[in-house]
C-alpha cells in the first residue's frame, strides 16, 4: 500500500524516492526547472531560433560617400534590440542617376547635422532606386543604433529611407523594394518579431502621433506616418509596405 501511495506523486523528486525503494538507483532529470542552473536549449530549439536569420545584404559604408563628422557630436546610443522598421522617403527628386547618390547623401547629411542640429544624418540606412543600401547614421550597421528619424519612436526601431519622392502615382522601383525587404529581414534578426505582425512601442515624445508614455501598437514594418503626423513615406511607398513585410518574412523562412 505504501508503494502504491507513493506512485501518486507526480514530482521528479518523489519518483526518485520510489525507484530507490525497489533497490535500484535511477537518475531522473527534472523537466520543470528544479535544477539551480539554467540548462541549454535542445538542439532542435536552437535550430528554430536560428531559422529566421536572413542573410546580411551588401551595405555601402559611410566612408564611401565621404560622410563628414561633427566635432561636437555625442557618441552613438543603442537600444536593446531592433523591434520594428520605419520606412521613409527623402523627398528628393526622382529620376536620378544612381552614381550621383553619394552627393545626395552628403546634402542630406548637411541638412540633418547642421540645418537641424542632429549632429548626424537621422536615418540608419538609405536605399537608392538601383537597390544599393547605404549606411546612414554612425554607430555600426550590425548594432541597434538609435536614430533621429521618427520623433517618439526612435528607440528600438531602424529608420530606412528610400531616396526619392514616392507620393501617389509615383512608381517605386523594384530593386529598391527588394533591397528594403532584405535589409528589414536582416535587421529584425532571428529573435525579432514577424515582419508581417504588429508590435507595442512606447512613445517618448508628445509631438509624436501618440503622447509621451502611450503604448502604441504599430506595424513591425511601418511608415513614418504611423508614428508621427506626416505624409512620409508617400502614398505610393506606403502602399508597398505590406509587400515589403511579406518579402522580408519569406527571406526569414517564415
Amino acid at each position: 500500500m505504501q508503494l502504491m501511495r507513493r506512485r501518486r506523486y507526480r514530482s521528479a523528486a518523489a519518483l526518485a524516492v520510489l525507484v530507490l525503494l525497489a533497490g535500484t538507483t535511477l537518475w531522473l532529470r527534472p523537466t520543470g526547472g528544479l535544477s539551480g542552473g539554467a540548462s541549454s536549449p535542445p538542439e532542435h530549439a536552437r535550430a528554430r531560433q536560428a531559422v529566421h536569420q536572413a542573410a546580411r545584404p551588401v551595405i555601402v559604408p559611410r566612408r564611401a560617400w565621404h560622410a563628414e563628422s561633427v566635432d561636437t557630436a555625442p557618441g552613438a546610443r543603442y537600444a536593446p534590440s531592433v523591434r520594428a522598421a520605419v520606412i521613409h522617403h527623402t523627398s528628393t527628386p526622382n529620376g536620378y542617376d544612381c552614381a550621383t547618390v553619394p552627393r545626395t547623401l552628403r546634402d542630406l547629411y548637411a541638412g540633418h547635422a547642421y540645418g537641424r542640429h542632429w549632429d548626424d544624418i537621422g536615418y540608419n540606412f538609405l536605399v537608392d532606386a538601383c537597390g544599393t543600401i547605404y549606411e546612414g547614421r554612425a554607430g555600426g550597421v550590425d548594432r541597434p543604433v538609435v536614430g533621429a528619424h521618427t520623433k517618439g519612436f526612435n528607440e528600438g526601431t531602424v529608420g530606412i529611407a528610400a531616396i526619392g519622392t514616392y507620393t501617389r502615382g509615383e512608381a517605386v522601383p523594384e530593386p529598391m523594394l527588394d533591397a528594403i525587404a532584405r535589409l528589414v529581414a536582416w535587421k529584425l534578426g532571428p529573435r525579432g518579431p514577424d515582419p508581417r505582425a504588429e508590435v507595442a512601442l512606447v512613445s517618448t515624445h508628445d509631438e509624436a502621433r501618440y503622447p509621451k508614455g502611450t503604448k502604441a501598437v504599430l506595424p513591425v514594418v511601418g511608415g513614418h506616418t504611423d508614428g508621427y503626423p506626416t505624409r512620409c513615406p508617400g502614398a505610393a511607398l506606403y502602399a508597398k509596405l505590406p509587400d515589403i513585410a511579406a518579402r522580408a518574412a519569406r527571406l526569414q523562412h517564415r
